[in-house]
């Protein structure tokens, strides 16, 4: 157990699955005080439900829905009295030819994977900005991706929104900065949610770490990052991808 995050009041998107899922749980499991939404609810009670033993809630919200959004981070500011970890992992996926895509689809992907990052720091910045008692620790982690920096074929709502959070991302380090508050982003590469033993010995080979991520490979890193001790590293872009975008491919 990493006593450095105990008690530390922990916001959650995207919670209930995936790599929020093992976020939610390895922070509970090292004692902090963690509340996630997602707009999955049975999921989310049966994960709270496991973790009935840590202090785990949740929040049924579509993250697309500014207001709601909102208040559900006021809802557990008004209820903890602070936030100390925001961690913005929601995110969906729309690879569609662009000549099928309409502007409201591209809309509908930035609305989940990039607002939030914005609505839930601007929320939490506000309510320190009235409480400057507050302002001796905070930790934003945002959840990017590799394809900020590379890219297949119809994938552009998705690339556009990871590269945003890059951005979004050093621009609130500087701003946060008065309240004490780090700002990073992680950029998975692939991390297997689903069935990890149908990966094949191609599928591990092709890392320079020889295997596939893991969810829990992300949520370690985000557990390293609120370290206290590790307030120096602020406005970085954290590539997790068993070393692929190091590896040239000719062919």
């Amino acid at each position: 157990m990493d006593n450095s995050i105990k008690d530390k009041i922990t916001y959650i998107t995207g919670g209930a699955k995936g790599l929020g899922r093992a976020m939610v749980t390895l922070f509970c499991k090292n004692g902090a005080d963690v509340t996630f939404c997602d707009i999955n609810g049975d999921e989310s009670k049966k994960l709270c439900h496991k973790l009935s033993s840590y202090k785990c809630n949740f929040h049924e919200v579509d993250v697309s829905d500014a207001i709601a959004l909102e208040q559900s981070i006021k809802k557990v500011i008004e209820e903890k009295g602070n936030i100390d970890v925001i961690i913005n992992n929601v995110g969906v996926s729309l690879f569609n030819s662009i000549l099928d895509t309409s502007v409201e689809e591209f809309d509908k992907v930035l609305d989940v994977n990039l607002r939030p990052v914005f609505i839930t720091a601007r929320t939490l910045a506000k309510h320190r900005e009235a409480n400057s008692y507050l302002n001796i620790y905070g930790r934003i982690i945002n959840i990017s991706s590799t394809r900020y920096l590379m890219s297949e074929p119809d994938s552009e709502s998705y690339a556009a929104s990871k590269g945003a959070i890059n951005s979004l991302t050093h621009a609130l380090a500087l701003s946060l900065s008065k309240y004490k508050i780090t700002v990073n982003s992680i950029s998975p590469g692939w991390i297997e949610t689903g069935s990890y033993d149908l990966l094949n010995s191609q599928d591990h080979s092709q890392h320079p770490s020889g295997r596939v991520g893991k969810p829990d490979d992300i949520a370690r890193t985000c557990l390293f990052l609120c370290h206290p001790d590790n307030d120096f590293i602020n406005g970085q872009n954290i590539v997790v991808d068993g070393g692929m975008t190091k590896k040239m491919i000719y062919k």
